[in-house]
């Protein structure tokens, strides 16, 4: 096991008065009563042990008729999720290298359990279960586990697929689409230039077995999160540094087989129009920039889209169905920070809606999202790799 994961039990509800510091005078202890003070007493130390575990507990804000609660803590850096066939939860961990399995079997809403599924691995990220195997995507390659439903413990030693670049911009992301081929992205060495190995700032396909590799989406500076939806393949992608703050905007992608998405030549700066060129650039010829495809949404420069996850549950109010959540990491080099939240994305109309913020208070971060998971119960976990925790939003009704 690892960590804690039942330690603290913290809900947070939609925006409502300021709180403060109470002082609880004598007349309001004697209304309280010994069993109320034990029960305060209980939440306060809990209240710490998640500060010491992780930091500052942020106070978080979702929508009206939504409630936030600690599902999970104790990891180094809890990055990508991925739901088994049985519905288990695992959770890359790339700090300690390891995958981990999160187990909730008293189905209370906080996990109960975590167990060590595999370890010694090279900054795992991506997950994917596909054909009675665990896909791994290792900062240096894709491997895979055989997965029979149930398994808390990897069975043997992994199976290596293929080799991947490291350096620059190092995590992996693996998925399966619905023809059963296995799509790979790896970012850029580099901020912004011309990449000789073609394997990097693109998204690959392979047969399951990791042969038969090509070119299936390029001129994607850091496309860490990819997710099929109804037959096509979304990604985020991070755009480019040293334009200033708000150049270029942070760009969310419908891929198709063969399209080039513009980097390093050229960058969106309105959703839906024809990109524009990069100002290092420039000498290139103006077509390139007019047959990149753009991206169909945008966000704050900087803000570092990540993991996404389309909700498919059934507990959410329906206008949220089908709508893309994205975690906003958080910039490092803006003079006034940005991301730091979930948000939704329409995938029709490109429209992107604050959904979960509170990670930043002033300019102290507090949290780091990362990935999202929509849970069997209709749920949507959220892992925040700063401060190692995983963060459950469930509607409770207005």
């Amino acid at each position: 096991m690892v960590g804690s994961s039942r330690g603290v039990k913290l809900a947070l509800s939609a925006p409502g008065p300021a709180s403060h510091p109470a002082v609880l005078g004598w007349g309001m202890m004697k209304r309280i009563g010994a069993a109320g003070l034990t029960a305060l007493a209980t939440v306060l130390g809990l209240l710490g042990a998640a500060q010491a575990q992780g930091g500052p507990v942020p106070q978080l804000r979702p929508p009206a008729g939504f409630k936030v609660s600690l599902y999970s803590s104790g990891f180094k850096q809890p990055r990508f999720m991925a739901l088994s066939p049985s519905g288990d939860l695992f959770v890359s961990d790339p700090q300690a290298g390891t995958v981990v399995v999160v187990l909730d079997r008293n189905h209370d809403g906080a996990a109960d359990r975590q167990v060590v599924y595999a370890s010694g691995l090279n900054r795992p990220h991506g997950l994917a279960f596909h054909g009675g195997y665990l896909y791994v995507a290792n900062t240096d390659g894709v491997v895979r586990f055989p997965y029979k439903a149930g398994d808390q413990k990897a069975s043997g030693p992994a199976e290596k697929l293929l080799s991947l670049p490291g350096g620059g911009h190092w995590t992996r992301t693996v998925v399966f689409g619905p023809d059963g081929k296995m799509y790979v992205s790896a970012g850029s060495s580099c901020n912004v230039c011309e990449e000789s190995d073609k394997r990097r700032a693109a998204v690959w396909v392979y047969d399951a077995d990791g042969k038969n590799g090509k070119p299936y989406a390029t001129g994607l500076r850091n496309a860490v999160g990819l997710e099929w939806f109804g037959g096509t393949l979304y990604a985020t992608n991070n755009g480019r540094d040293e334009l200033g703050d708000d150049l270029p905007p942070e760009g969310f992608y419908q891929l198709r087989s063969g399209a080039f998405f513009g980097w390093p030549y050229c960058y969106t700066v309105k959703a839906g129009q024809p990109q524009v060129w990069d100002r290092d650039f420039g000498k290139k010829n103006a077509a390139t920039c007019r047959a990149a495809t753009p991206a169909f949404a945008l966000t704050t420069a900087h803000s570092a889209p990540l993991g996404m996850a389309f909700y498919t549950g059934k507990t959410f109010p329906a206008s949220y169905r089908g709508q893309l959540f994205v975690g906003l990491h958080g910039s490092w080099n803006r003079s006034q920070k940005s991301g730091y939240k979930v948000i939704s994305v329409d995938p029709k109309t490109g429209r992107v809606s604050d959904f979960l913020t509170g990670f930043l208070s002033g300019q102290d971060v507090l949290g780091r999202p990362v990935d999202l998971q929509v849970m069997p119960d209709g749920a949507l976990l959220l892992t925040d790799d700063s401060a190692g925790r995983l963060w459950r939003i469930q509607y409770v009704g207005r």
